[in-house]
């Protein structure tokens, strides 16, 4: 232990020597002493500055003064050592996405890395014994969509692919929101994102396309409608653009196109002009070559390209949104443009009517009533498709989905070190035994259509992606299954595994040795592209013992992914939904062979990683209206949240009321707080203050239903529901009923008991994210209208 403290030290010292002389880029390449590996080292720095990537001026993060940040280049074998200075006023970090290098290093802070505290530099230092493409981000809460993150090369030290240039094109989206505004917005419940982009479903459509009956199907099972994205972006980048021009490509040329999906919270259709392209690579790592146009590339994700610049003009690199709401271009060579195919926005009404024609069961829970008491497969049998032939809950379609691809590693068998740093087994990794082939393991998912065309969705699979090496491990070795059910709730939009946020949960133990299979069933409707640090595992896909290898895996709606892993690491390794907002949301959990801490982390708890992912976050709405004004001030984390509502009416009609509830799963609350309201209509005479408590519940169908009792011990039932009619435009209404028997106090007039009833009804028109027309009659208040602001 003194040890290492006097270790730890010195390095801290050596990195401020180091970053007094450091330049903003520098890059040299020297024979090192490092095992006599030669070194090449980098600096980057990280600030706050304002860009314009969608025609507004606001503050982003850049490196090296740019967004993305500076091409890293390495050949396999040397040493890397990279300095990185945070010159913004927030700590800061950088994660290595997809190399193989040891744990401290890895760049999850508080986890496996010290944070970067402003003002300060950090050092990385590792042996590259791999090649490809790979990129590096901040892994402190939502940077990355800000515009930290940038891309990695790694020259093999024998090219095997024939191409005579490369191009590197970074993909990612932009907005000029501030990204944790994002994030609470999206916590508050909201369509805003979905109108603003064009796939909102409002009722009129609905019905015009005769899908009323689906729609309520969704409702019933408690969801709006099929999602697909969740945020509204401005602008979609190729290289920090949202069009690119590279006129130098000659007629004829070879190209590599190391294409990389940095975007934080959208996957990309991939289409390109003038010319089939062949995948070389996935995830860095070669596969067999095959000639693919519109291709599906999940975030965290990276394919490598050939293409050959066309005769007769400059070929179009185009990338759609997933969701249709917006492209960006790049283009190569000179001449008449030839266009990349168009992708057609997604249908999201006939997916919702094709859905409801299936037996399936929408909705699992993000959260449990007993989070420690996880039982995945009976989550399995209770959700997803229910079959009946005694197979409830297996997710039946061979997951064509048409994504993306992986190769096997170059495995140095004479060299067990190099072997091992690769994460990707020893010898045992080169035997040739067959995977498992029952529809699980196989990557069997989906949901076969009732005509039996194919899955609804079919088209996003791996099984055009295969290794050129056998990838498999040895009968003998002991294998390890685990069943991890994708978990979501968007209405408060909290994210999980099995039904359980990574604040609630356990580490997974990982056993040195064994190869761990983990089988991912996504129960929401939502893409998750699933990234483990520090290791590649098998995809397993039609291709059987050559399936191929990846760090990020995307797990389609409704379907089931396999992978697997010969654990022969050290230390504990994260391992998340790589859409930012998701993992914030808690979908992630940690890995652990279960060794020692670095004691270099003894500082930094990881307590306060995982609290990150269960923030408070506060949200309100006003009512300025004719009649009224209201206000409702929210606070919520996973579990527990504030509420505090005030209505005044200009007739002198008043109630406000403080209240504390505990979540205790998706959609129950019990409660308790205060209310104090005027007892005499359009009177402020007389005011009381009652304490009262109950049970707050999101019912099928998605009504909101209050039902409580006070300390005068007289009930109370409210019932509310909102329901976008048009487009922007919704409508919604509110009935209450008290009942007072006398139980406490006595009744006037010798009655056996009184009733109050409140009710509202009314209609808001969108105008922006913050600002609503809306009008309003109230029992109480009588009718009126004015503007509702959100913030």
């Amino acid at each position: 232990m003194k040890n290492n403290k006097i270790v730890f030290l010195i390095s801290v010292l050596l990195t401020s020597v180091f970053s007094v002389q450091a330049q903003n880029l520098t890059e040299k390449s020297a024979e090192g002493n490092v095992d006599n590996l030669p070194v090449r080292e980098y600096t980057i720095t990280l600030k706050q500055e304002m860009v314009n990537k969608a025609g507004k001026e606001v503050k982003g993060m850049t490196i090296n003064g740019s967004i993305p940040g500076p091409t890293l280049r390495f050949t396999e074998g040397e040493y890397a050592v990279i300095y990185v200075k945070n010159e913004m006023d927030v700590e800061t970090s950088v994660h290595w996405h997809g190399l193989l290098l040891p744990n401290f290093y890895d760049g999850v802070p508080y986890l496996t890395t010290p944070p970067i505290e402003p003002g300060h530099t950090q050092k990385y230092e590792f042996p590259l014994k791999q090649s490809g493409t790979y990129w590096y981000h901040s892994h402190t809460m939502l940077q990355e969509q800000s515009g930290v993150y940038g891309s990695i090369v790694i020259e093999p030290k024998e090219e095997t692919i024939e191409y005579d240039k490369e191009l590197v094109m970074v993909l990612s989206d932009w907005t000029n929101e501030n990204p944790m505004s994002v994030l609470r917005f999206l916590k508050r419940g909201t369509e805003w994102y979905n109108w603003r982009k064009g796939t909102a479903t409002p009722l009129n459509q609905v019905i015009a396309r005769g899908a009323l009956g689906a729609q309520l199907n969704f409702w019933r099972q408690r969801m709006e409608s099929a999602d697909i994205a969740d945020i509204y972006y401005p602008a979609f980048l190729v290289n920090g653009e949202q069009k690119q021009d590279y006129p130098d490509f000659k007629p004829g040329e070879k190209v590599r196109l190391r294409i990389i999906n940095g975007a934080a919270s959208t996957q990309f259709w991939m289409t390109f002009g003038g010319g089939e392209p062949t995948i070389v690579s996935a995830d860095g790592l070669n596969v067999e070559p095959v000639a693919h146009n519109k291709t599906f590339i999940a975030i965290a994700e990276t394919y490598d390209f050939i293409v050959t610049i066309p005769e007769g003009g400059k070929m179009e690199f185009k990338i759609t949104a997933q969701d249709g709401s917006g492209t960006a271009s790049a283009f190569l060579g000179q001449g008449d443009m030839l266009p990349a195919p168009s992708v057609p926005r997604p249908d999201k009404i006939g997916m919702m009517m094709k859905m409801s024609k299936m037996d399936m069961r929408m909705g699992a829970p993000a959260l449990k009533f007993r989070p420690k008491q996880d039982d995945p497969e009976k989550m399995m049998q209770n959700w997803g498709m229910q079959m009946k032939d005694g197979m409830s809950g297996m997710n039946m379609d061979n997951t064509k989905n048409d994504m993306s691809m992986h190769q096997g590693m170059d495995m140095k068998k004479d060299d067990p070190e190099e072997t091992k740093m690769s994460g990707m087994g020893d010898d045992k990794m080169m035997q040739t035994s067959q995977p498992s082939t029952d529809m699980e393991s196989a990557g069997m998912g989906g949901m076969n259509m009732p005509d039996g065309k194919g899955g609804l969705f079919s088209e996003y699979n791996y099984d055009y992606l295969k290794s050129p090496d056998k990838t498999t491990y040895s009968e003998d070795v002991p294998v390890k299954e685990i069943l991890l059910n994708l978990t979501g709730n968007m209405s408060r939009y909290i994210w999980s595994m099995n039904g359980i946020p990574l604040s609630e949960t356990d580490k997974i133990k990982i056993n040195e040795g064994e190869v761990t299979r983990i089988t991912f069933n996504n129960l929401t409707m939502m893409h998750h592209p699933m990234h483990l640090h520090g290791h590649f595992f098998r995809v397993i896909n039609e291709n059987g013992e050559y399936s191929p290898l990846k760090h990020t895996v995307n797990v389609p709606p409704m379907q089931k992914v396999t992978i697997e892993f010969y654990g022969n690491e050290y230390g504990d390794w994260f391992f998340h939904c790589h859409i930012l907002y998701h993992m914030m949301g808690g979908m992630a959990r940690v890995i652990s062979y279960d060794t020692p801490r670095d004691p270099r982390m003894e500082p930094y708890p990881v307590s306060k990683l995982v609290h990150e992912t269960n923030q408070f976050y506060i949200w309100g709405m006003a009512d300025i209206a004719s009649h009224t004004g209201a206000l409702n001030v929210v606070s919520s984390n996973i579990r527990n949240q504030f509420n505090l509502a005030v209505e005044y009416g200009w007739n002198e009609n008043i109630e406000t009321e403080f209240s504390y509830e505990y979540y205790l799963y998706d959609y129950v609350r019990v409660f308790g707080g205060v209310n104090v309201e005027n007892t005499t209509r359009n009177s402020l005479d007389s005011i009381k203050t009652t304490a009262v408590a109950g049970i707050r519940w999101f019912t099928p169908y998605m009504f909101n239903v209050d039902v409580r009792i006070d300390n005068e011990l007289r009930p109370r039932v409210g019932i509310g529901r909102s329901l976008m009619l048009f487009p922007k435009f919704s409508v919604f209404g509110y009935y209450e009923y008290q009942l007072d028997a006398g139980l406490v106090n006595k009744l006037e007039n010798n009655v056996d008991f009184t009733k109050e009833i409140v009710w509202s009804a009314g209609a808001e028109y969108l105008l922006s994210r913050n600002f609503s027309l809306m009008g309003s009659y109230d029992n109480r208040f009588g009718g009126g209208g004015g503007l509702s602001v959100r913030f």
